[in-house]
């Protein structure tokens, strides 16, 4: 794959598979990474949010680049997340992406000082005048404090090296603006985050999805997007009820914040797909939430299977 590598679909944030002491769990990782391809993904992003990239130690950033690399081996396109608070730590990490063989980057705004868009262009500009891949914009304004606004995003589009954006804002209205603002620069790649609204944003003009549950059940995704190319709106409407029903049964368990992240990595540990280990300050469900945790699992589990009958 080369910069022309085109980007749709489905392309899952990976979950990043941890031993207790936070160490890269390596088998579980190249399993999952099968696990995706062979469940018909378009692509893979690691180093996201659903990653835990801002938890995990820079070996463990750079270990996880390589073996995602190596083990996917040109099959799906690879996305790695640079996002950081130094800029010299994005640089080095799109740099091991690039000589990893990864096809993108991509970075959320840097987090902890407080900027205004005249600096995020400033600093977009930048990073894209120094990475070798194709660099993703990523509207994450629930985590950095500062949304990428659509005026932002065209201006820094004229940047031969900014390919697109993940939109992971939640607000349809914002995603709306964005599909308009690029009607007529189709080669601008307009992905969204909450999967919530996948088939919405698909219908007003979006490129695909970077959904969380893709981990679990990647072909659940794949065939709701598929479903959209063929323009079967029945067979898109079922699968995104049945994405709803996941979320409202994974996503929302327990009373913590992080919820989304706890139950979507708690399920696949009872899936066996990795260990239920988080980087901190996340921790693990208490037992008694991961009785009731496999509880739901089984009534989504029987809600996918229903949903390809």
């Amino acid at each position: 794959m080369t910069q022309s590598t085109v980007f749709n679909g489905i392309i899952p944030p990976m979950i990043t598979p941890l031993k207790a002491d936070f160490s890269l769990d390596i088998n579980p990782t190249e399993r999952l990474i099968e696990y995706l391809i062979e469940g018909g993904v378009h692509g893979i992003f690691i180093l996201g949010t659903t990653g835990e990239f801002a938890g995990l130690s820079s070996a463990v950033k750079r270990e996880l680049i390589q073996i995602t690399c190596q083990q996917v081996k040109g099959r799906v396109p690879i996305l790695v997340g640079v996002t950081d608070c130094s800029f010299t730590e994005s640089i080095e990490l799109a740099a091991i992406a690039h000589r990893s063989g990864a096809e993108a980057v991509v970075a959320a705004p840097p987090f902890y000082m407080n900027i205004e868009q005249e600096e995020l262009i400033n600093y977009y500009q930048k990073l894209a005048d120094i990475v070798e891949l194709p660099l993703f914009l990523y509207d994450m304004p629930s985590h950095v404090k500062i949304n990428i606004e659509v005026e932002t995003a065209v201006t820094l589009s004229k940047h031969p090296n900014i390919i697109g954006i993940k939109d992971s804002s939640g607000k349809i209205e914002n995603f709306q603006a964005l599909c308009e603002a690029f009607r007529q620069q189709p080669e601008f790649k307009i992905f969204v985050g909450p999967e919530e609204i996948l088939a919405e944003t698909l219908l007003i003009g979006g490129n695909g999805g970077v959904t969380g549950g893709a981990n679990l059940f990647p072909e659940l995704y794949v065939a709701l997007y598929e479903a959209f190319q063929k323009k079967e709106y029945d067979a898109v409407k079922k699968f995104q009820e049945t994405i709803l029903f996941l979320s409202n049964k994974l996503y929302q368990h327990g009373t913590y914040q992080s919820s989304y992240l706890k139950g979507l990595k708690t399920a696949m540990s009872l899936e066996g797909l990795c260990e239920d280990n988080f980087a901190l300050p996340l921790f693990p469900h208490a037992f008694s939430e991961k009785s009731i945790l496999s509880s739901k699992l089984l009534q989504v589990k029987e809600r996918v299977k229903q949903s390809f009958n």
